[in-house]
């Protein structure tokens, strides 16, 4: 083994550690998914999953990202930033969480930030892409934070978001069949009836397609492009045929997936 391997393996060994307790509280504690233990599975070894968030990244935008200056608003654990990093990318990443962005320090030392998006600790025009997955929903303030992500922007930019629809018939986090738009006090019971914990439905604010244009056009940036996302993805069970109707009558999409630049041309 060489001194490199020596120096290496404890940290990696220790943010296993450390990502196995965190996803278990996540899936089992604060959202009590029954097949929770598959799902951390992955996220201990999420190369695959993260190279396909990757691909995802560079298809919306038409371009490689390799070489380019990122910053992952939300960056979780950091397991993306590392792929990045592998990939070329100098990735930066800020989280709310203080223990995720702990664990994705360790990950990807040096890039890692505990902060909110609604305060990002980076001058005006300092990132090529701002890439921000699934935290949106989860942020206090939605039209601060998108102010935020396009004050980083340099004027050649691209802001990416993906967020959940608040019109979808599935719940992302919670992994449920949903009802479109339910209001807050009837997710809960919802969710309570199915034997769920209800503390974390606190923290989403869906966002509906309208919402996250008007967010970014408030910004000053404006979106170029609207990507189709999931939509033949089948929920539900036996209702699936009339949620797939649902989807392609109204054009919903059980996520947004946008991109936007600081001047809103291509």
């Amino acid at each position: 083994m060489s001194s490199r391997d020596a120096d290496e393996r404890p940290d990696t060994a220790r943010a296993k550690a450390r990502l196995e307790s965190y996803y278990a509280r996540y899936y089992d504690g604060a959202l009590g998914i029954p097949e929770w233990r598959d799902l951390v599975a992955v996220r201990l070894d999420d190369a695959a999953y993260e190279r396909q968030r990757l691909s995802r990244l560079e298809r919306a935008l038409g371009r490689s990202v390799a070489d380019a200056r990122l910053l992952n608003v939300g960056c979780g654990t950091g397991g993306f930033n590392e792929l990045a990093r592998a990939a070329g990318v100098d990735a930066w990443g800020v989280d709310a969480s203080a223990e995720a962005a702990a664990i994705a320090a360790i990950r990807a030392p040096g890039r890692i930030l505990h902060a909110a998006a609604e305060a990002l600790p980076f001058p005006a025009k300092s990132f090529d892409l701002v890439y921000c997955y699934s935290t949106l929903e989860h942020v206090a303030d939605a039209g601060r934070a998108v102010r935020e992500m396009v004050r980083v922007l340099r004027p050649d930019g691209a802001l990416y978001i993906h967020t959940p629809n608040r019109w979808a018939c599935f719940e992302g986090h919670y992994k449920v069949f949903w009802l479109p738009g339910l209001p807050r006090p009837l997710a809960t019971a919802y969710l309570a009836l199915r034997g769920r914990p209800t503390a974390f439905l606190r923290t989403l604010r869906l966002l509906t397609l309208e919402d996250c244009r008007a967010l970014v056009e408030a910004a000053g940036a404006g979106v170029v492009r609207v990507l189709d996302d999931d939509a033949n993805r089948p929920v539900g069970g036996f209702v699936w045929p009339l949620v797939r109707a649902y989807y392609h009558l109204l054009g919903v999409r059980p996520y947004i997936e946008l991109v936007a630049t600081p001047r809103g041309l291509p």
